[in-house]
């Protein structure tokens, strides 16, 4: 435990801790202003896949909104349940879609496993957000978050922008699209560490004095359950 101080040196602290918070946030400004400015890639494919009502094109996802944000979530098809680790991410989703089209952005989960599985998960979970399956298409593996056995054991998978091996046939992920006309735009995409901005819990864990408290771990996320699993 940290010895305590007094109002006058914890005021000093935290002003000095305030103009390199300021600081940071500058340079995430201008970090954002660059990931704006990537250049854009047409899709060759409106990769079509499986949703409540039947067939749904990517394309489709949008709705009348031009923007359309993608989470990976980590869930194959031989799985009971999806990674514990994606619900962690995915149940702050359902509270920001509202948001996120007042800005014209639409927001969609996509993964491996069939239909069925993922809305009988997202239904244990209390969950609403659109989640779609990719029904057999080359999505997950063309956006590097799924891995064939040929390349897990060849060692020379892609994920996160880099070859080489990958523990695990399912990574998690975000990418963004952009639809003008017809033509559809991915603009960004974002994998592991890449994903903490979007964890709400994480940055609230961020502001306490413990933090995340992971260090001890064997790995980061050990700690956390679904939501319906902790005692």
């Amino acid at each position: 435990m940290t010895d305590s101080v007094g109002t006058t040196q914890w005021l000093a602290a935290r002003r000095k801790l305030l103009e390199a918070e300021k600081e940071f946030q500058r340079a995430r400004d201008k970090l954002s202003a660059t990931r704006r400015a990537l250049p854009k890639r047409a899709l060759a494919e409106d990769y079509v896949f499986a949703g409540e009502g039947g067939s749904v094109a990517l394309s489709q996802l949008f709705g009348n909104h031009s923007q359309l944000i993608v989470y990976h979530f980590m869930f194959h098809p031989e799985w009971d349940e999806g990674c514990k680790s994606c619900s962690f991410w995915a149940d702050s989703f359902d509270g920001m879609i509202p948001h996120l089209a007042a800005r014209d952005v639409a927001f969609g989960v996509i993964s491996h496993a069939p239909l069925a599985k993922l809305l009988a998960y997202r239904e244990r979970m209390g969950w609403h957000f659109p989640w779609l399956s990719t029904a057999g298409n080359a999505f997950n593996f063309d956006f590097n978050v799924s891995f064939t056995t040929e390349q897990l054991e060849s060692g020379n998978a892609v994920y996160n922008y880099k070859e080489g091996p990958v523990n695990g046939r399912e990574k998690p992920g975000a990418s963004v699209f952009q639809k003008d006309g017809d033509t559809i735009y991915h603009t960004y995409s974002t994998y592991a560490r890449g994903l903490d901005n979007l964890n709400p819990v994480y940055q609230l864990l961020d502001l306490t004095p413990r933090g995340r408290d992971e260090s001890d771990l064997s790995f980061p996320q050990e700690w956390v359950k679904r939501h319906d699993e902790y005692a």
